[in-house]
């Protein structure tokens, strides 16, 4: 990246900003990811000045990032504060002058973190003023989730933005995608000759992706009370990791080849229609438990929520891919609030033998071989197969072969928001999000979304907080010999409740 840019963050003084993307910034500084001098614009609507928002950045790097004064001087330097009202529509001629006076570039990347309901007005006020057109040069900006809160927002909403911004300046941001971890999917399946010729309905026999998050919902009620799981983690992060696993090679690792690639994987998820969601689909709320001694509220006590609320916290669902590779192999993902530990992973469950030669061990009868793609927190792989016990006869246990990706000590890991604001800046939209991408996977959710609006018989099931979920998700499962894997020991008795 050899032309100098501004990067302007829209709602400077938020959460999102503090807490993750000049952090991110300042650590691509120091690892001097960029060859021209960063500039940032942080825009907010508090009366501060500038020396009173870098004193406040600098506080928080040096908590949480570092604590080197000289490198944390050198990356606020880069900084200026601007106040405005973003609503305010007669405020952007005046920003636009301000950059005219003190830039003598226009190459611009602007980073929403600011509500949903202003990504429309935003984008329209700084077409008014031509801060969108890219005459005088490169206009990108970076836009948060969430997409839309279903089929028709999310079109309306990609029909708005694309009245003031081509689809190829919109970089739609899924952190997941950021994750090492996710991206390693690739090169697991592409560059590996032990792996690529056995990921087909042939020798698997079904996947598993789960995300499991320990916390309740805590300060984000507010929000998570109108979105809930499926819209929360399905619809965008879980099902880009299921494109990943189940997308066909690309011709190459070109930003549209494999787009393109996990695009025809929306495309071929076979639909649930409204009367089969009870069959496919399990959602559940945590409820009042005691773990290690100590009460957790259940959802409905969280402050904000109302006590009638059937939002779901938790949610497990069978998909199926009609193509050549997955035709009639489901995948099961399920993610939930309040659960027993923290953990995101897909696990690939291969086939068991045609014939088993050691039918009088129950060890290997009972356990297939696994590969593990951990995403966090520890991420890494782990491959399971059977093992010969030393000793007489043929006594066979399960091993694994475990890999860290704590053990690359002399790499750096970079966070996810490091990688996705560096690929907007080099201009690579690969881990970004397509306007096609976000409708159909959107178009994949709606009936779920439509039937537990309209048929209040659909149960909300209950789970004690700290549990694995309702047992109830055992129902989804297609074979009688799937089964769910739990990467800890089980922490609740399996009780269950319908609200």
């Amino acid at each position: 990246m050899n032309e100098q840019f501004i990067f302007i963050i829209f709602g400077a003084s938020g959460d999102l900003s503090q807490r993750k993307l000049l952090p991110a910034l300042y650590k691509l500084s120091l690892k001097k990811m960029f060859s021209v001098p960063l500039k940032i614009l942080a825009i907010g609507r508090r009366d501060i000045s500038t020396d009173e928002f870098v004193s406040n950045v600098k506080k928080s790097l040096s908590e949480k990032v570092n604590n080197n004064k000289e490198e944390i001087n050198s990356f606020i330097d880069s900084i200026s504060y601007y106040k405005m009202d973003l609503h305010d529509s007669d405020k952007y001629k005046e920003l636009k002058n301000y950059l005219d006076l003190n830039y003598k570039y226009h190459n611009y990347i602007y980073y929403y973190a600011i509500s949903p309901e202003l990504y429309c007005p935003v984008s329209k006020y700084l077409y008014n003023v031509q801060l969108t057109d890219e005459v005088d040069g490169f206009k990108r900006v970076i836009i948060e989730k969430p997409f839309g809160h279903d089929l028709p927002s999310a079109i309306n909403l990609n029909n708005e933005l694309h009245r003031f911004f081509k689809e190829e300046q919109l970089f739609r941001i899924d952190h997941y995608l950021g994750k090492e971890t996710v991206q390693n999917i690739l090169v697991t399946r592409f560059a590996n000759g032990i792996f690529e010729p056995l990921w087909n309905r042939n020798y698997i026999d079904f996947v598993e992706i789960t995300s499991a998050e320990s916390l309740s919902v805590g300060t984000r009620a507010g929000y998570y009370d109108k979105a809930g799981a499926l819209r929360d983690m399905v619809q965008n992060h879980l099902l880009q990791v299921l494109a990943l696993i189940a997308m066909e090679p690309p011709i190459n690792t070109s930003s549209k080849a494999l787009r393109d690639e996990m695009v025809k994987v929306f495309q071929s998820l076979r639909a649930i229609k409204k009367e089969e969601v009870g069959d496919f689909v399990v959602r559940g709320q945590y409820v009042n438990s005691i773990y290690k001694g100590k009460e957790i509220l259940g959802y409905r006590d969280e402050k904000g929520i109302s006590e009638n609320s059937k939002t779901e916290t938790y949610v497990a669902l069978k998909c199926y891919i009609d193509n050549w590779r997955w035709s009639d192999i489901p995948f099961y993902i399920k993610t939930g609030k309040a659960l027993a530990t923290d953990v995101t992973e897909v696990v690939i469950h291969y086939r068991a033998n045609p014939h088993t030669i050691f039918k009088n061990n129950e060890d290997i009868s009972s356990e297939h071989n696994q590969l593990v793609i951990r995403i966090q927190p520890d991420a890494g792989f782990l491959v399971t197969f059977q093992m010969k016990v030393p000793g007489a006869g043929f006594q066979v246990q399960p091993v694994k072969m475990d890999f860290h990706y704590a053990s690359l000590q002399e790499k750096d890991i970079p966070e996810a928001y490091e990688r996705l604001i560096y690929d907007c800046v080099i201009n690579d939209s690969t881990l970004y999000q397509r306007n096609d991408a976000i409708e159909l996977t959107w178009n994949y959710v709606q009936p779920i979304i439509d039937a537990w609006k309209e048929d209040d018989s659909i149960p909300l099931f209950g789970y004690p907080a700290r549990s694995w979920g309702p047992q109830y998700i055992e129902n989804i499962l297609s074979e009688k010999n799937h089964h769910w894997r739990y990467p800890c020991k089980n922490l609740s008795d399996g009780r269950y409740c319908e609200l």
